[in-house]
């Protein structure tokens, strides 16, 4: 691997270079794993994408919410100035126009103070940045700190960039071609040249000046289209996180990566695994299938390594993400979203029940045009999500908030890293499976009753299942599962049920005899 043959050296000389290089490997290494660590409190294990929110609306949410729901932590839509396209569609984020952090979402103050609310209630923040390109063509171009940029010369004189910093003009036509996916514009937007030691260093202050601000770390947009070692480089160089911020001393920011790769391109998502995560499209695409009944759910059995996913350690996983849920990006039809809402909470919860990847949710606004913005006033700024009893209104979605979903992110959070046992299926569509003692879940992908006495795993005693309801004066408002002696319990999930999902767990949601 490091290009040096063995049978080279006599022990003499090895013995001094090891002595020298080993510490050097080990600190990389440390150093990558590092990088693939969310730095969650205590057991959480899942993020939520809270896409479009402004920052005081999230704050808020972390405090009331995501904190005492046991949420690890949020997503946040990129925070730098972008330009300001006509009719203010979602996509007008991902054009850059400056590094300053000045948004729809709000100012450089109104995010300092999210940050600082949610790391006190142990919800760590990762943004979303774009530095695979800056904007598109566009005149007038005028950004929402009010910066301007001449597009067609590529001069960004709030960065500053000149054409100097960008690659040549030419459009993606071939993606079986690496250099070209990676060096051309993607949908005309103007690509930086991360091998520019100016690029770099621009993009390496922006992220340590997020950094010194509290953030845990970074979804890297486009990440595919960037050379792996012109990004090892720049991770490299970045700032640990703020011991401020409380966080362990010389902890590394978490990475994880845009790239979309389902096996037929040029680029490979392996080559982006050694600095950072990767976000697995393939999950999403293959529980969509699944859970439309394309493909039997007992096939389920040996999910994760094995079915072209990335390791376990490498994934960041998910099964709709703002692009895809669009129709862009990757999976077409198969990807479930809110609008078909009881398989995609069936999806959604064997993701949470199932070990395998780091986890992110999304929490949506509703649209039926493709292309259009959050909810806004006349004047273009943001309406904030209403919550009435718990649902949020004012055409905010918020899945994160539907009982099913943050109830099974309470079950992974107790779950821990327990492995899948007493797997248990019909030979299709209805399956069942233990996460050690601590959880178990049963789901009914058909259309016929699911009742059957299987293996829990669970001590005995009596259950609430989380997904009907939950525990009030020591009662289940939804349904009891009794869990004998043996381990064993009845488990009945009709055909018609509201929900496809029964799942029970040792936390507290448990009532014991």
């Amino acid at each position: 691997m490091w290009g040096i043959r063995s049978d080279s050296w006599t022990t003499f000389e090895i013995e001094p270079f090891r002595m020298k290089v080993f510490p050097w490997i080990l600190g990389i290494f440390s150093c990558v794993l590092a990088q693939k660590s969310p730095y969650y409190k205590d057991d959480r294990g899942t993020m939520v994408h809270l896409f479009e929110w402004k920052f005081k609306d999230i704050a808020r949410e972390c405090e009331e919410f995501l904190g005492p729901m046991g949420f690890g932590g949020v997503q946040v839509s990129p925070i730098h100035e972008n330009l300001i396209i006509p009719g203010r569609p979602w996509y007008e984020r991902y054009q850059p126009i400056s590094m300053k952090i000045h948004s729809r979402s709000g100012d450089i103050d109104e995010f300092k103070e999210m940050v600082r609310r949610c790391n006190a209630v142990d919800v760590r923040i990762f943004v979303d940045i774009v530095v695979n390109h800056m904007t598109g063509d566009a005149n007038p171009a005028r950004g929402t700190d009010g910066s301007t940029a001449e597009t067609s010369v590529k001069a960004y004189p709030a960065v500053p960039f000149t054409s100097e910093d960008f690659h040549r003009t030419c459009a993606i036509s071939n993606y079986q071609n690496a250099t070209e996916v990676r060096d051309c514009e993607l949908s005309g937007l103007h690509d930086l040249d991360q091998s520019k030691e100016h690029v770099r260093a621009a993009i390496v202050e922006f992220m340590d000046r997020i950094t010194d601000m509290g953030v845990a770390g970074f979804r890297i947009d486009a990440a595919k289209h960037m050379w792996p070692q012109d990004l090892q480089i720049i991770y490299s160089r970045l700032k640990n996180l703020s011991v401020t911020a409380r966080f362990p001393r010389n902890s590394r920011p978490f990475i994880y990566q845009e790239v979309i790769d389902l096996g037929n391109e040029g680029v490979k998502k392996a080559e982006y695994t050694d600095f950072g995560r990767v976000i697995e499209f393939n999950f999403g695409i293959v529980l969509g299938n699944m859970f439309r009944g394309l493909e039997p759910l007992k096939d389920l059995k040996n999910w994760g390594n094995g079915w072209g996913l990335l390791p376990s350690q490498d994934a960041l996983v998910m099964i709709d993400n703002h692009d895809n849920q669009r129709g862009h990006g990757a999976g077409g039809a198969t990807i479930l979203t809110y609008k078909v809402p009881k398989i995609y909470k069936m999806a959604t919860a064997f993701e949470l029940a199932h070990p395998y990847g780091t986890t992110r949710v999304m929490s949506s606004y509703s649209f039926t045009d493709p292309s259009a913005g959050p909810p806004a006033h006349p004047n273009g700024t943001i309406i904030s999500p209403e919550i009435i009893d718990g649902v949020c209104t004012n055409g905010w979605v918020c899945e994160h908030r539907w009982h099913q979903i943050y109830q099974m992110v309470i079950f992974r959070n107790v779950a821990k890293r327990s492995p899948v046992t007493n797997w248990w299926d019909n030979g299709n569509n209805q399956i069942a499976f233990s996460r050690g003692r601590l959880g178990f879940i049963a789901i009914n992908g058909e259309t016929s009753d699911l009742r059957a006495n299987l293996t829990t795993g669970l001590p005995a005693g009596k259950y609430c299942d989380v997904i009907s309801g939950s525990v009030e004066g020591n009662k289940c408002t939804g349904k009891l599962v009794e869990v004998l002696d043996d381990g064993t319990a009845l488990i009945d999930i009709p055909a018609d049920a509201e929900d496809g999902v029964l799942a029970i767990h040792i936390g507290r949601t448990s009532l014991l005899q």
